[in-house]
């Protein structure tokens, strides 16, 4: 949501970004032999470490970290010179212009764009004319510093504000921040060698500069996308660039032998935490299932939880979790997450046919005793009301039914062969179905390839 809300601009990072280009123009407009240029810039250093992107803001720096940075910041203003800002504000150039692309809202990329904007202009219009010692541009850049450059400055104080996302708030993509500090780099010297070589003024040479840097991207951007039947640079520098290493290819080959081998969904989570955990960048793993749960490895000192729906890992390593080694983890998760819900999808689709299979053998069984009932309830009709003549029917009909109870159990030992086709004499068949169905009113005749079968 946009907004000019001095309070949501106090709370956002924007202020911090604010002051700190303020104190840089302040201490540039005294000079670098000014008394209070070091102070300023001692602070400027101070709030960039407050807006810096390389770093999470909640992680706790370790000892050696926080005197490597104090003795770098101590080193730059003991020895301060126009070497030192060029290189310190083309830097900040290519940290603000790694930032701009991992940022989608469009006023936060026209806020991190004018930002490029000032520091672009502070270094061709101030630092490199003192830089080279350029004669008869003092009075101009002086005007520029004084009048120009500050309006700037005014102007990104007024640009709405809107909320950053949470994972953009430390994403840098490192590759564009060394090809804009090379950009840049190229600039400047590209400048100073039209100056030296063709014996033309500064603007003139920056413009040159500007047009051969044009002419080259321009021609590097048509042969990076493939056409023509040219295949195209991108094709071959990804090779380099996208693939995150052998490790990630080799555990995406293990988990699919594993994903062959496995058929439970427990065996196969074991096997490919196994497998995850030889990660070189990983410390020790831990998760938590349906299907199980268990731990790998030692708990490195820092720790990232990732959830695939009912499937929770906690990844632990022994050095701060970048953005890039954060999607890495991601898309680990993601693939694994994959394969162990289509294990489980598969045991459920067993389970299901399990289930059905015997479903339909209880059917069939209680089918089967439905008859030899309905078989035996004839029988003792018989009995009853004709004894004389039930004897004779029961000698020949026991057999049968004494066959077809052990068939029956033999069907209720392995239900899971009950599907299977059963074979039983065609008399034995031909007389049950007689026998089953005597009380009714019909005529019984079977006519076939042999002899007729009467009764």
């Amino acid at each position: 949501m946009l907004t000019l809300n001095f309070t949501q601009w106090a709370r956002s990072g924007r202020w911090v970004s604010f002051v700190m280009l303020l104190l840089l123009q302040v201490a540039l407009w005294l000079g670098i032999d000014n008394s209070w240029a070091k102070p300023l810039l001692l602070a400027h250093l101070g709030l960039f470490l407050m807006w810096q992107p390389l770093w999470n803001r909640e992680v706790k720096l370790s000892w050696i970290s926080s005197v490597s940075i104090i003795a770098i910041c101590l080193t730059a203003l003991l020895w301060l010179n126009w070497w030192v800002l060029a290189f310190w504000v083309s830097g900040l150039f290519a940290l603000v212009g790694g930032r701009v692309f991992a940022f989608y809202p469009r006023w936060q990329r026209i806020s991190h764009l004018w930002v490029m904007t000032y520091l672009l202009a502070v270094l061709l219009l101030y630092i490199t004319p003192e830089l080279f010692k350029l004669q008869g541009f003092d009075t101009t850049a002086r005007v520029l510093l004084d009048i120009g450059l500050p309006v700037l400055l005014i102007v990104l104080a007024f640009i709405p504000v809107e909320r950053e996302h949470i994972d953009s708030e430390q994403a840098v993509d490192f590759v564009y921040v060394v090809l804009l500090f090379m950009l840049i780099a190229l600039l400047i010297l590209g400048s100073l060698a039209f100056m030296t070589l063709a014996h033309v003024g500064y603007f003139e040479a920056v413009l040159r500069s500007v047009f051969v840097l044009a002419i080259a991207l321009f021609v590097l951007g048509v042969l990076w996308n493939p056409h023509m039947g040219f295949s195209g640079l991108r094709t071959g520098f990804s090779r380099y660039v996208l693939s995150i290493g052998t490790p990630l290819e080799e555990w995406l080959k293990q988990i699919s032998l594993t994903a062959q081998q496995e058929h439970d969904p427990a065996p196969f989570l074991h096997r490919a935490m196994q497998h995850l955990s030889k990660m070189p960048w990983l410390a020790g793993i831990a998760w938590q299932a349906d299907e199980g749960h268990g731990t790998l490895g030692v708990a490195g000192e820092y720790r990232v939880q990732l959830d695939d729906d009912d499937l929770t890992l906690t990844l632990f390593t022994q050095q701060a979790i970048s953005p890039a080694v954060l999607m890495h983890m991601r898309l680990l998760v993601h693939v694994l997450g994959h394969f162990y819900q289509a294990k489980r999808r598969e045991q459920q689709l067993r389970e299901m046919t399990r289930q059905q299979t015997i479903h339909e053998a209880g059917a069939r069984i209680t089918h089967d005793l439905k008859n030899m009932l309905q078989s035996l309830f004839a029988l003792t009709s018989v009995a009853q009301h004709d004894p004389a003549k039930a004897q004779p029917i029961l000698q020949n009909q026991l057999p049968v039914l004494t066959q077809r109870i052990e068939l029956l159990l033999a069907k209720l030992k392995a239900p899971s062969e009950a599907a299977e086709e059963i074979q039983i004499p065609l008399i034995t068949w031909w007389v049950s179905i007689k026998q089953r169905h005597q009380h009714r009113d019909v005529e019984w005749q079977f006519e076939g390839a042999g002899t007729p079968l009467n009764s």
